[in-house]
């Protein structure tokens, strides 16, 4: 081995194309290979920025779960009677718009499909009947509840997160975004439609042709696909007659109108 070391020595100073030892070749060789791969990797794993993410995301929503619940523990315990009132209001809200959203479902699977009344399974019969037994609001209703959505709880201002969550699947906006941007784009959407229906008040509604009539009911958030023009031109009235009702500091009505002035509505005479 000693030998085969000098040899090599002796090949480097004098340019001599001796070769060397077998086990200094080897040897060589597995040290280009390791110049060539570079210093080894680390062992130690990398957190992403996508699992920073998920954390903070966790960590926000485990807070807004707890200040909710601290929330409602506050009204239980300080105002037990308008607790009791504000929840029964927001567990129906949320009822009536699930029952509306399964049948507005049930419907268009018919309309798809062909499928007559009779065609139905007992428990979707059962979900439309009971739907069509239940009273459209009159503007009068709706107005006379006017007070209640110009502060707390039902203020624009002060709607929870899940409240403008359902409330902007009712205007067909999507609910997944932060409080902060829910509220900010549901009082943008909320106030154009509220000029829009100023203006329209003033032009009249027997201008509109027959699309922009289904097209103006279905951005206030009534499906117009199955509904006579004469009888969306009817609830296009109705809702105007709310909205140039209403101020600035109400709008939060006209937000929730979506919901109850187009539940129960079938198109035909009550």
């Amino acid at each position: 081995m000693a030998l085969s070391r000098v040899c090599w020595a002796r090949a480097a100073l004098w340019g001599s194309a001796v070769p060397p030892g077998p086990y200094v070749a080897r040897k060589l060789q597995f040290v280009r290979s390791g110049l060539a791969w570079g210093a080894p990797r680390s062992s130690k794993l990398h957190v992403t920025p996508k699992t920073d993410v998920k954390s903070l995301i966790s960590y926000v929503a485990t807070k807004t779960k707890v200040i909710h619940e601290k929330y409602h523990r506050f009204l239980g315990r300080h105002f037990p009677r308008f607790y009791v009132l504000y929840t029964i209001f927001m567990k129906g809200l949320q009822m009536l718009w699930a029952d509306a959203k399964k049948a507005r479902r049930i419907k268009t699977n018919m309309w798809k499909h062909n499928v007559k009344f009779h065609q139905l399974s007992y428990r979707e019969m059962e979900h439309l009947r009971q739907m069509q037994r239940g009273t459209h609001p009159s503007k009068h209703d709706i107005l006379a509840l006017r007070e209640c959505f110009s502060d707390h709880p039902l203020g624009m201002n002060q709607l929870q997160a899940l409240q403008m969550r359902a409330l902007s699947r009712a205007m067909l906006l999507t609910p997944y975004l932060p409080s902060v941007l829910l509220r900010h784009r549901l009082k943008t959407h909320t106030t154009v439609i509220h000029q829009l229906d100023q203006a329209l008040a003033k032009l009249g509604i027997g201008q509109l042709t027959a699309q922009e009539v289904k097209s103006a009911c279905y951005l206030r958030g009534l499906n117009s696909t199955h509904i006579a023009e004469e009888r969306c031109r009817t609830w296009l009235g109705e809702w105007l007659q709310i909205s140039c009702s209403l101020k600035d500091a109400e709008l939060s009505l006209l937000l929730h109108s979506v919901v109850l002035l187009s539940i129960n509505y079938t198109g035909t005479g009550r």
